[in-house]
């Protein structure tokens, strides 16, 4: 990996070469240079890899399990546009990383496009925010694998389940990043399966087609489940707009592109490539599968006893569809868990080489891996695990109260990165031509994503069932803001470890 920070040079040093927030960085218009750095992480991973990192860090239970409830929520058509809507921001926020992950190809660059482009106390927040989310992702992946391998070993308590898994996403991660990409290419490919046979098996019944099913008369045809008592919208526009905000969240994960482009082959042609190829088998996967579900189960009907992949495979007659899908809805946690600690691991790491954090994080072993940065993660996610347990409805409650809010804050910081990294790029005299990738329509693709992410959040705001995001979020941000100036500004540069 290459970065502004060599890895001979004392922090500090390397700091007061880095661009100011003013200028464009050094190489922006041909990307980083893709010479590893001695010491630095390998470039081992390739745009399949990224693609299906991004593809597991997306699909996971709230497709799997959650979907029943938002089509409940907003009846048929209501949950298929949210979704849509969702969709169409993730494309606008993608667009944005892509211009700033070839700009900066550097490993758990979240906070390094904020730092650059906007300023280093939004980019120490920034990271600490994400760093947050999967840490209590990874608690809660590890509990919900426990509770579903239950169905099949009853006798065996949920904590030995909980640490099978830690151990098995553990050693993954701690292997090499190749590992941990193929790991992830293959978990990722289980789960994409299950969703393109809902799509094509579930999509053939509607049409008529469902040779196993032996309640031929009691399947809908077409879309008549659409046509609901209470009309296309049965619970209002209110109930449509809680489900987009359901939606923001279930595509969070797919800017963990921006995450391992630093440990990518060629970062400038496979980062642009997995983004495009990304968001279209997003919008696919997930308006198909809504599509399909909707259209198969009626909307008062389908909530969270049971998966809705499940109700549509057995009235399809798929053959043990709640032990396949059990195993499918095992894999899709295992994959989120293994994306959470490899993203919560660089995260560390990348905030060690801006200094921002105790320079131990930034030490690799002989095989490129942040291995204390490793450790310090996955205690972290321990720590979650702890505290769902003895202290559910205080500490826990507000970690994932600060975890949700998260997801759409690093979505907003990435869309003011890129306006702010253009702005300057164009001001020093740059030519976008030049650029390995660039955002379309700039400013208007980043203004936007910028406002929509922000009418979430004041959308949160009106959700009793979700306002506890902001009342926690807000001020742990600023409380990171705070402690950033209070810790390092006062030391003159901003960038002493802790």
């Amino acid at each position: 990996m290459t970065t502004s920070l060599p890895a001979e040079s004392p922090s500090a040093q390397a700091r007061a070469t880095d661009p100011p927030a003013d200028h464009p960085p050094q190489g922006a218009s041909q990307g980083v240079s893709q010479d590893a750095a001695q010491g630095s992480l390998r470039r081992s991973m390739t745009s399949r890899h990224l693609v299906m990192i991004a593809m597991g860090g997306v699909i996971g239970s709230g497709l799997f399990l959650s979907s029943g409830y938002t089509i409940s929520q907003a009846g048929p058509l209501g949950a298929v546009l949210a979704y849509l809507v969702g969709a169409f921001v993730v494309y606008l926020v993608m667009t944005c990383l892509g211009e700033l992950a070839c700009a900066y190809p550097v490993s758990g660059a979240f906070h390094i496009y904020a730092s650059r482009s906007i300023n280093p106390a939004t980019g120490f927040t920034t990271a600490w925010l994400y760093w947050l989310t999967w840490a209590v992702a990874l608690g809660s992946e590890f509990t919900a694998c426990g509770l579903l391998m239950q169905r099949w070993f009853p006798s065996v308590s949920v904590w030995v389940w909980c640490v099978v898994c830690a151990a098995v996403v553990f050693t993954v991660n701690a292997i090499s990043a190749r590992v941990f990409g193929e790991t992830e290419y293959w978990f990722s490919l289980i789960k994409v399966a299950a969703v393109v046979a809902l799509i094509v098996l579930g999509g053939a019944a509607i049409f008529g087609f469902h040779p196993l099913s032996d309640q031929h008369a009691a399947l809908p045809h077409l879309f008549e489940n659409f046509d609901t008592p209470g009309g296309l919208f049965p619970h209002g526009l209110s109930g449509v707009m809680v489900t987009v905000l359901a939606a923001f969240y279930a595509f969070s994960g797919s800017e963990l592109i921006g995450v391992a482009a630093g440990e990518t082959d060629d970062p400038s042609r496979a980062v642009p490539k997995a983004l495009r190829v990304t968001v279209i088998r997003l919008l696919v996967f997930f308006a198909g599968a809504i599509t399909v579900i909707a259209a198969m189960i009626p909307y008062d009907k389908v909530g969270l006893d049971e998966s809705p992949f499940v109700t549509v495979f057995t009235t399809i007659g798929i053959p043990y569809a709640p032990d396949v899908m059990n195993f499918v809805i095992i894999t899709a946690l295992l994959s989120a868990g293994n994306s959470g600690l490899y993203s919560c691991a660089r995260m560390l790491f990348s905030l060690a080489e801006e200094g921002q954090a105790p320079q131990l994080l930034r030490r690799l072993n002989s095989r490129q891996i942040p291995m204390a940065a490793l450790v310090v993660s996955m205690l972290g996610g321990l720590a979650s695990l702890l505290s769902s347990v003895v202290a559910a409805q205080t500490v826990y409650l507000v970690l994932v109260s600060i975890a949700g809010f998260a997801a759409v804050a690093v979505w907003m910081s990435i869309a003011a990165s890129q306006f702010f990294h253009r702005r300057a790029f164009l001001r020093a005299g740059g030519d976008v031509r030049t650029l390995p990738y660039r955002t379309p329509l700039y400013p208007v693709v980043p203004v936007l994503a910028f406002l929509l992410c922000l009418v979430s959040l004041v959308g949160v705001a009106l959700d009793p069932a979700q306002v506890a995001a902001l009342y926690f979020g807000v001020p742990f941000v600023a409380a990171c803001y705070l402690y950033y100036y209070l810790r390092h500004r006062r030391r003159g540069s901003g960038t002493t470890a802790s």
